[in-house]
């Protein structure tokens, strides 16, 4: 490494997000990227560790260690060369991964790790602001066909690898616009659409048709796919989320938090909605407490919500784990997001029993207090409680992909419901079903942005394997 004890002269330096009350005003990003010096210094503390346990915490196996003393030198192209190598997208996890790599810094077993995420956003943006990000058209084309289902990270990127290898792309996406969860499951103060928007022109530059509007069995006969199409990828999202099978759930002013997210990125966007689910004025509780739950805080305090509490039926992580006994594997700790500090009532090991309402709408939720013994819940004689509730939010995860198209292509299916297809051996990524593939969600069930561009990649290759007998694309 350029600068050997960079880690013990330099502390962690973090993104420094706008004040509180500024980012509530707006649904913008409020978190810039280090600049040119900042980040150079972040990449000093890289240490020489010998093996890089960064770089297998990553699913997509950035090269972290080279950026990182590359950004030290200066050698700011170079680094984005070396990270796209490895991540289509790195404006993407550079803003919404949640670092596993960084869990798996070798110096974070004793000091703070280095800002890993923080480097990769700075790389990527200075990558556009410079005019370094450019389309990579094929040479020559295949001839071959390869239609994509799903137009999130999984589909986006397995299209732009084999678009690039001479293959004729075309995205499918059930929606008005194309993105996926990322366009209409995450908040834009996570993640401007500007930055799918301009990927989107670098990929129909380089040769990708993207189609809108496209539910596969319901706009295209799934066999059409089959018919026109030499491979068929499916890379759409898990989007069946977990009920909550209570008394009072038929309320209305009770909603899974997907009908509730896309919603405000739909307005953010411009569009007009004649009914919009808010929380202007109203008591919110958000049941789950992961990102989903988080995301529904963020929004909930920009529409201007009286009060939100989340709640969570796990029990409260540790605030640091035993890094002696997790390290290098993500561990579970109590995790604080920017939604989180701007306004939340949290509480874990809280069950809901009952939603309460007067003329068909919710106003309060019952709830008790739970203890976990030998992995099953027990409730706790005597603890109920009530809470004001005018909305509910359900963000309790996903617990497959929309099994209708599934159905509609016949594939094979795991116990958990989704698309049976392995990630090694003869025929990976490939379904029970003969030319199509899955990859992402659609394959692995509920996952991160960085799985789902990991697995669309690696099934870019095995369908350019399918169709070439050999590929030269990385695995």
């Amino acid at each position: 490494m350029g600068k050997i004890t960079g880690f013990m002269e330099f502390r962690r330096l973090s993104e420094q997000s706008s004040p509180v009350v500024e980012r509530l005003k707006n649904y913008q990003e409020f978190m810039p990227r280090l600049n040119d010096q900042e980040a150079s210094i972040q990449g000093s503390r890289c240490m020489d560790c010998g093996i890089p346990f960064c770089t297998t915490g990553c699913p997509v196996n950035n090269i972290i260690p080279d950026w990182n003393d590359l950004i030290y030198r200066n050698q700011w192209k170079s680094a984005l060369d070396v990270l796209h190598s490895t991540n289509n997208f790195p404006e993407f996890t550079g803003r919404i991964c949640p670092a596993p790599c960084e869990a798996a810094c070798t110096l974070n077993i004793n000091d703070d790790a280095v800002g890993i995420k923080s480097i990769e956003h700075a790389i990527i943006d200075k990558g556009w602001e410079e005019g370094w990000v450019k389309p990579q058209p094929a040479r020559t084309k295949t001839g071959k066909r390869v239609a994509i289902v799903g137009s999130g990270p999984a589909g986006l990127a397995c299209a732009q690898q084999l678009a690039r290898i001479g293959h004729d792309v075309v995205v499918f996406e059930k929606n008005d616009r194309i993105g996926g969860l990322l366009r209409y499951g995450i908040p834009d103060f996570k993640l401007e659409k500007s930055h799918i928007d301009r990927r989107i022109d670098q990929m129909r530059a380089e040769g990708v048709e993207f189609l809108v509007g496209q539910d596969i069995g319901l706009h295209v006969p799934p066999q059409k796919l089959q018919d026109e199409f030499d491979a068929v990828v499916l890379a759409g999202g898990a989007e069946q989320p977990r009920d909550l099978p209570v008394p009072g759930r038929n309320l209305d002013g009770v909603h899974f938090a997907m009908d509730f997210l896309p919603q405000q990125n739909r307005v953010v966007a411009g569009d007009v909605l004649s009914e919009q689910i808010k929380a202007t004025g109203k008591h919110v509780v958000v049941i789950g407490g992961g990102d989903t739950g988080s995301d529904c805080v963020g929004t909930s305090n920009r529409q201007g919500a009286i009060s939100v509490t989340q709640f969570e039926v796990m029990s409260r992580p540790p605030e640091q784990e035993n890094k002696s006994m997790v390290w290098p594997y993500w561990p579970m700790k109590l995790r604080t997001s920017s939604s989180h500090e701007e306004g939340c009532q949290r509480d874990w090991a809280v069950a809901t029993k009952e939603l309460i309402g007067k003329n068909g709408k919710v106003e309060k939720l019952r709830a008790v207090r739970v203890e976990w013994k030998d992995g099953k819940m027990h409730e706790i004689a005597g603890s109920e409680f009530e809470i004001k509730a005018d909305l509910v939010l359900l963000a309790m995860g996903f617990v497959s992909p929309v099994q209708k198209i599934l159905d509609a292509f016949s594939i094979e299916k795991d116990g958990r419901g989704n698309a049976r297809a392995a990630t090694d051996g003869a025929g990976y990524y490939q379904t029970s079903v003969g030319k199509i593939f899955a990859a992402g969600d659609m394959r692995r069930g509920q996952s991160l942005v960085v799985w789902a561009i990991r697995e669309g990649r690696q099934a870019a290759r095995a369908v350019d394997e399918y169709l070439m007998g050999s590929s030269s694309l990385p695995l």
